[in-house]
């Protein structure tokens, strides 16, 4: 079977991740080793559609990707995935720990906010696109270790995801200003003074700078609001939250930068990162 091949398929599926995803490759090495496959295998389709956007010029490519998915979960017999490790390996996961198709389709659904330069309207709908994305990935990770306990972890998944997720978008502020593409909701714009145009040209930087912290404030809110019930998790499904971990750091490499988080990408050094990973994985919460 593919979860428990060692073999081609199994190291492009690794590979993918170790590439894409270093902070979830190395969470997942702290799961049990014979749930290490399955993990990888959605860790590798969440960098596989988050990249969508990095090798695309146009839209269209990329909604045509997003369809070529939603063919394959839907199991269209004439869009076999045969050939696509990660789209192979994907399926197996699905079917070996029953995971729940409208969760994908939502998630897939969500990305399609990606492929385009549209504002994002609201706070609310920027934690509902964190929590259709990175939560989902936490909640679905939870199954494959532990479906009894997942169902008691949606609140805490839904938590963490949303605080992964705006780090995530804070570090690569440098990349999406690039694009063009902004995902400060406009309510936040609004309140600090600035708008999406001034914003991505740093026109206002005093505004930009308000922009930012409460972005950083939303990720800090979130994060709070998990570790309120972080020591509630069992053991079993620490892996899945294992990159929160992370965040607390971030965040104070974030403030630390001000303007400067909009100009270059915030990275913590591999000793760190792996240091507190080991801590988490260790320790808990």
């Amino acid at each position: 079977m593919l979860l428990a091949d060692t073999g081609v398929h199994a190291d492009i599926v690794a590979n993918a991740v170790r590439e894409a995803d270093s902070d979830r490759y190395l969470s997942a090495l702290y799961a049990p080793e014979s749930k290490r496959a399955a993990l990888l295998s959605l860790y590798a389709f969440n960098a596989e559609i988050a990249g969508i956007r990095d090798r695309i010029r146009e839209a269209l490519p990329g909604e045509i990707r997003l369809q070529w998915w939603h063919d394959v979960l839907d199991r269209d017999v004439e869009r076999s995935p045969d050939g696509h490790p990660i789209a192979e390996a994907l399926l197996e996961t699905i079917a070996r720990y029953n995971l729940p198709g409208p969760a994908f389709e939502n998630y897939l659904e969500a990305r399609m906010f990606d492929l385009y330069d549209d504002p994002m309207p609201t706070r609310g709908d920027l934690e509902g696109y964190c929590g259709e994305t990175a939560s989902a990935i936490i909640q679905l990770s939870s199954l494959i270790l532990d479906p009894e306990e997942a169902a008691r972890s949606a609140s805490s998944a839904g938590h963490a995801g949303c605080a992964q997720a705006i780090i995530g978008l804070l570090r690569s502020l440098p990349v999406h200003r690039a694009r063009g593409q902004c995902y400060v909701p406009r309510d936040i714009l609004d309140s600090a003074g600035t708008t999406r145009e001034e914003f991505l040209a740093i026109d206002n930087a005093p505004a930009a700078q308000r922009a930012i912290a409460a972005m950083i404030a939303l990720a800090t809110e979130h994060f709070s609001a998990f570790r309120a019930g972080a020591r509630d998790l069992p053991d079993s499904l620490r892996p899945a939250f294992l990159p929160v971990a992370l965040v607390p750091a971030y965040l104070r490499k974030l403030s630390a930068k001000g303007l400067d988080v909009m100009k270059e990408r915030t990275d913590l050094s591999p000793l760190r990162r792996h240091w507190r990973l080991l801590i988490a994985a260790s320790r808990g919460w």
